[in-house]
């Protein structure tokens, strides 16, 4: 994978050569995501230009939220930002523009949106968008606009019809979030691709684990994440050359306190490491069962004992 640019204003001086670009929010980079990110790629190789995404922090609809101030219809989230971002590069992409979602660009009107945007500060000369894409100031920009654009502009326009999957599905984030909310990680990680996975780095927590014989690695998980809460069967990656068993607990710990940050703490099956600071790739496999309040400690760790048990078992079965 080539190294790739992270564009946080334009214009911008670090703007590599005329570019073959798409928009979107891109959470999860699910398979219809790809789809249309190695589309970007094959068209940049094949006319010499630069694959680039423009993208969006935070999420537009969040945004519109906030301001009218009804946080209920806030998106949860399926990606921290590295782990978007770092799906958006893997499929070949050398270039995002991640731009802040903020009343200058909600007010930005559809035409000055590819003026100064697409032409002028990224030289877009091929674009990819979906059929429902939709840019501008009370989203007045749509696909009939953009091939009005690229005609006066001199830019090649694709339209993405939606990608289904065997079964005749529309692949979507929703459809993603859906599953990730039911803790179905099968349907995840066939949406996906791969696994579900959450990245982070290692901070220190209370060491409760620890003393109940069960230590963790704990990495903090953005509060709106479309994630049930709950014990998971996971793979461990950044540790070593392969990847390691765990089972983790994704949750805010009700047992111990009322906590308001979400963490993921992961238990390594009979391995050992210093992993504090570390960034660390977490796989989520399977949901073994609910997050729960227990009356005391002791039901805590036995039933940390029963999940434990289980992970071996999905491993003894499933191999590594």
């Amino acid at each position: 994978m080539k190294s790739i640019q992270i564009l946080r204003h334009l214009p911008s001086r670090l703007t590599k050569m005329p570019c073959a670009l798409t928009i979107g929010n891109f959470d999860g980079v699910h398979i219809g995501h790809q789809t249309m990110l190695e589309q970007v790629v094959q068209a940049a190789h094949a006319r010499a230009l630069c694959p680039t995404v423009m993208t969006f922090t935070p999420h537009p609809r969040a945004y519109f939220a906030q301001k009218l101030q009804r946080p209920e219809i806030i998106p949860q989230r399926i990606n921290n930002l590295r782990d978007r971002l770092s799906g958006i590069a893997s499929c070949g992409i050398e270039q995002i523009a991640l731009l802040r979602f903020n009343e200058a660009l909600a007010q930005m009107p559809a035409q000055t949106f590819v003026e100064k945007l697409l032409i002028e500060a990224l030289q877009t000369k091929w674009l990819i968008v979906g059929a429902d894409f939709r840019y501008g100031h009370r989203r007045s920009g749509d696909v009939d606009t953009l091939y009005q654009a690229s005609r006066q502009y001199d830019f090649e326009l694709k339209i993405l019809d939606d990608v289904h999957n065997q079964a005749g599905e529309r692949i979507s984030s929703t459809r993603l979030r859906d599953a990730l909310s039911s803790g179905d990680m099968v349907e995840a990680a066939a949406l996906i691709g791969r696994p579900y996975r959450i990245t982070g780095h290692v901070q220190h927590g209370r060491k409760l684990g620890r003393t109940l014989g069960f230590p963790t690695m704990n990495v903090r998980v953005p509060n709106a994440s479309a994630i049930r809460h709950g014990i998971y069967v996971v793979k461990a990656h950044g540790l070593g050359s392969e990847p390691i068993a765990g089972i983790a607990s994704l949750g805010l710990r009700p047992t111990v306190g009322d906590n308001t940050d979400i963490l993921l703490e992961t238990h390594l099956l009979d391995t050992k490491v210093d992993a504090y600071g570390k960034l660390v790739a977490i796989d989520l496999l399977q949901h073994v069962r609910d997050e729960v309040k227990f009356p005391d400690l002791p039901t805590l760790t036995a039933a940390m004992k029963d999940d434990y048990q289980a992970a071996v078992d999905y491993f003894v079965h499933h191999g590594l």
